[in-house]
């Protein structure tokens, strides 16, 4: 890691400086706990205040502020700050190891250049694997699967027979593709497991949080749209469809074959029926319940899932709801006190 003045920062991401640019910044940091050598950044005005206590050298910020630090100020300053985390810090280094002894590597596959295969891996025939991936301890590959150059399988992921991976994709610890979906016929009182013939494709640069699920589909493929983004423990059904670049935040479930549009957002443990289309820049608040049709644009709040502004105004009646019983309560003994009379 190596120092950069806050001109050589402000220069990386196309900023301006107000205030000491020559001031050296060595890392990146909250406003709380920012010290005179970190960078640190605003862009939410609740925590405008902390602007006045921080003790950081200099805060990434959209536009010019009253602040004790210096300001690099950016048209997208969360953006900025994340390129002089990477700048500061870069990514994650992954040990060279090659192809491990101990990992089994059918005859059949083909491993490309640079490519690394490290302890107790399983890759079964006919696999596919790009160049420069890396593949951790105790990954499981299934036959007949394709994955694209760069990789990151973290480990423990299991990836069943037939999936499709794209270039660029991070699977994080303990991720699931392709297992089968919930899918079963009863008949007669008993449950009758349905074969899923489907498979799975994930597009170029997706990330899977750990312990997420993807099912592959019953006849028709799950597939998980370039760029997309999908949190720990989330599950997603049979046969769903995911747009380029949507975020699924933790724990969010979707019934399969659901069709959500690009840029869609779900919050954590948001709730997806199956069958039913999501429109484009889609915005589902945290446990959100969806169960029709969405259009474009929306964005939704609740169980089930409404319009967020309605929400909001219902919600703020519910402390409410039981003095107002107490009144009607009131008035409807008065009205029949009325009628008797």
């Amino acid at each position: 890691m190596e120092p950069k003045t806050l001109d050589q920062l402000a220069q990386h991401v196309g900023g301006k400086v107000i205030g000491d640019g020559s001031i050296t910044i060595k890392s990146a940091s909250t406003l709380e706990r920012a010290g005179s050598e970190d960078i640190t950044f605003l862009t939410n005005r609740k925590y405008t205040n902390q602007l006045k206590t921080t003790k950081a050298g200099a805060v990434v910020v959209g536009s010019q502020i009253e602040s004790n630090s210096a300001l690099l100020i950016a048209d997208d300053p969360y953006y900025a700050f994340r390129q002089i985390v990477v700048l500061l810090h870069g990514h994650r280094q992954h040990k060279k190891t090659g192809i491990s002894k101990n990992a089994f590597v059918a005859d059949s596959a083909e491993i490309g250049k640079d490519t690394d295969i490290h302890n107790f891996v399983t890759i079964e025939e006919n696999v596919t694997i790009g160049s420069g991936c890396v593949l951790y301890p105790g990954v499981f590959i299934g036959k007949d699967t394709t994955i694209g150059d760069g990789c990151i399988i973290y480990p423990n992921v299991v990836v069943y027979d037939k999936c499709t991976i794209g270039s660029r994709v991070i699977l994080q610890a303990n991720a699931t593709i392709g297992e089968d979906g919930f899918g079963f016929a009863t008949h007669n009182g008993c449950h009758h497991k349905i074969p899923h013939i489907g498979s799975v494709i994930i597009e170029d640069d997706v990330e899977i949080g750990s312990n997420a699920a993807i099912e592959r589909g019953t006849i028709d493929d799950t597939i998980i749209g370039q760029g997309c983004k999908i949190g720990d423990q989330v599950v997603i059904g049979h046969g769903t469809q995911l747009g380029p670049h949507c975020l699924l935040v933790a724990q969010v479930g979707i019934a399969g074959s659901a069709k959500l549009g690009h840029h869609c957002v779900a919050g954590g443990q948001a709730g997806i029926v199956g069958h039913i289309n999501i429109g484009d820049l889609v915005t589902i608040a945290a446990q959100g319940a969806v169960i029709n049709d969405i259009p474009n644009g929306s964005t939704l709040m609740g169980s089930p899932a409404i319009d967020a502004n309605k929400a909001k105004r219902a919600y703020a009646l519910i402390e409410y709801l039981p003095e107002m019983r107490k009144s009607i309560r009131k008035l409807e003994k008065k009205l029949a006190a009325k009628e008797k009379s």
